[in-house]
């Protein structure tokens, strides 16, 4: 259990939070929201104690072990990856350096053989002689082979890498883990088994994630940061969500009387508590939902941009057409006789291991690369606006304010309507006179979709428009794709954002060739993965 006791920080003179009191419990999986700059992954650092607050303390109880999930990639470049995997038990892997350095002394003395015996004693209890075999499985179930624990961590792709730290941090049953961004990076296989560890896990469990499939499958509570606080709800994040729109909803209507308020409320309250679920900690869940009481529900400061996108005119019947389109990377072969044809209504979603090879496809359909092989063809009803995956040659050595780099694509130039769009984009004030080149990632990719929504097409090329973006402007985008009545092309690694946008699904194997389904994404992945998809 961890005690958050009366904690305080602030930089620069700004309160990211201030006077907070929390208590994380074993068996709970708690996700940590807030927008961008809340201090999310720095209340993280609090926790773990590698901040130290302004004020206030962070106490663990006595005799439990925490483990953090590591960002620095090649923090462990020098070690092999079992010994990486191992150090997530700092304590077992101190024994073991610790020993056989014992046993390598030339001259072992007697006061040596005691003291070895007491070190084989730790190091049995700590489950050392299973270490190999429990790294093994950890890797297995993160898809990687188990003759990759031999191997140095140096010699190891930036993806491999990312597993093994995340091993390192479920290793040895530590009593708290701690994760910031744990499916960064990782394939659907991968998060569909992590979701499952977690979901069995008996500790005490605290993410920081954007994923929003992720936070519901496996949050038992959301730890919010908003209004300068952090307050701790019961469920998981599309609980949250949904009750914080509906506290949102009643706060602006002012004419009902408090006490429909409180039963419209209590209704919905009992409505989610009523779903099912089949994680194990799904009783435990709904038995403190139905606990829950009106004045626990949260309420959010947050704003969210207005994403909604309009088309000039409806698409014909000729829409796209591809033909055995190739296309090479570095002398390797990842589009290899890509043929398809786009149908009205059609909402796909690209998928698959090397997103190289979708970007490449992505680039040959927007016009700025050459198939090596084939064609394709736009029908002539179409339009078509693309969202790059790297936006950076459309700001970079601009000296244009965002007012300024938006006019560029509106019809309507003038100061008033231009301030009018970009407030809807989050964007106030004198925000709107910033040079576009010192932008945040999320601020440029809210520039982009601004550019989107000005062209009005009815075809829509969209890849991983979700990166750099925080919850708030995910689900808006979400919202604003899924009510487009146009056609849409896009990749994502947000499972929640593939699977309530896609009605097709097309899947680039590590091959180059594609495999074309017309189903939803949960339904794409049970036939993949031969398993049931929550």
């Amino acid at each position: 259990m961890i005690h958050v006791s009366d904690v305080s920080i602030n930089f620069d003179g700004q309160d990211l939070f201030k006077n907070v009191n929390l208590k994380f419990s074993e068996g709970n999986c708690y996700g940590i929201i807030g927008a961008n700059g809340a201090g999310k992954s720095t209340f993280l650092r609090i926790l773990s104690g590698e901040l130290e607050p302004g004020k206030g303390e962070v106490i663990i109880d006595p005799g439990q072990r925490m483990s953090v999930l590591k960002q620095d990639h090649f923090a462990f470049d020098q070690y092999s990856v079992l010994d990486t995997i191992v150090m997530g038990n700092q304590r077992l892997y101190q024994v073991e350096q610790e020993k056989n350095a014992l046993y390598a002394k030339e001259d072992f003395t007697e006061e040596d053989g005691n003291l070895a015996a007491e070190l084989e004693a730790e190091y049995a209890e700590l489950g050392g002689w299973d270490a190999e075999t429990d790294a093994g499985k950890l890797l297995q179930g993160l898809g990687l082979p188990l003759d990759l624990l031999s191997q140095p961590m140096s010699a190891l792709p930036a993806k491999e890498k990312v597993k093994v730290l995340l091993a390192q941090a479920l290793f040895g049953e530590p009593d708290i883990i701690l994760l910031d961004e744990p499916t960064n990076h990782l394939d659907v296989a991968s998060i569909h088994w992590l979701e499952g560890f977690l979901m069995d896990y008996p500790g005490t469990v605290i993410v920081v994630s954007h994923d929003r499939h992720f936070l519901n499958n496996v949050c038992t509570h959301i730890c919010d940061i908003d209004y300068n606080k952090i307050k701790i709800y019961v469920g998981n994040y599309d609980f949250w969500y949904q009750s914080s729109q509906l506290i949102q909803k009643m706060l602006r209507d002012q004419n009902r009387k408090n006490e429909e308020k409180a039963k419209e409320l209590q209704a919905f309250i009992q409505r989610f508590s009523a779903n099912k679920s089949k994680s194990k900690q799904a009783t435990a869940r709904r038995k403190l939902l139905d606990k829950l009481t009106v004045e626990e529900m949260p309420a959010s400061s947050r704003r969210y941009p207005f994403v909604a996108f309009t088309q000039d005119r409806e698409v014909g019947k000729e829409i796209l057409t591809v033909e055995d389109i190739a296309y090479s990377l570095e002398g390797e072969k990842v589009l290899d006789g890509i043929s398809f044809r786009v149908n009205k209504g059609d909402k796909i979603a690209f998928v698959g291991e090397n997103d190289r090879a979708i970007t490449a496809l992505f680039e040959i359909l927007a016009g700025n690369a050459e198939p090596e092989q084939g064609s394709f063809k736009w029908g002539v009803s179409t339009s078509q606006s693309y969202f790059p995956k790297d936006n950076n040659a459309y700001f970079e050595g601009s000296d244009l304010s965002i007012i300024d780099w938006l006019r560029q694509y509106s019809t309507d130039d003038t100061d008033t309507y231009l301030r009018s769009f970009l407030g809807k984009m989050l964007f106030s004030g004198e925000e709107v006179t910033k040079p576009v080149k010192v932008l945040s990632g999320g601020e440029k990719v809210r520039c982009m979709l601004s550019r989107m929504m000005m062209k009005q097409a009815n075809v829509l090329l969209l890849d991983q428009p979700t990166n750099h973006l925080d919850l708030e402007s995910i689900t808006a985008l979400n919202n604003g794709l899924t009510a487009f009545p146009g056609i849409v092309l896009f990749a994502s690694y947000d499972h929640e954002f593939v699977q309530t946008i896609a009605n097709r699904i097309m899947e680039i194997t590590p091959e180059g060739k594609l495999i074309d389904r017309q189903c939803s994404y949960d339904e794409y992945l049970e036939w993949r993965l031969g398993v049931e998809v929550d």
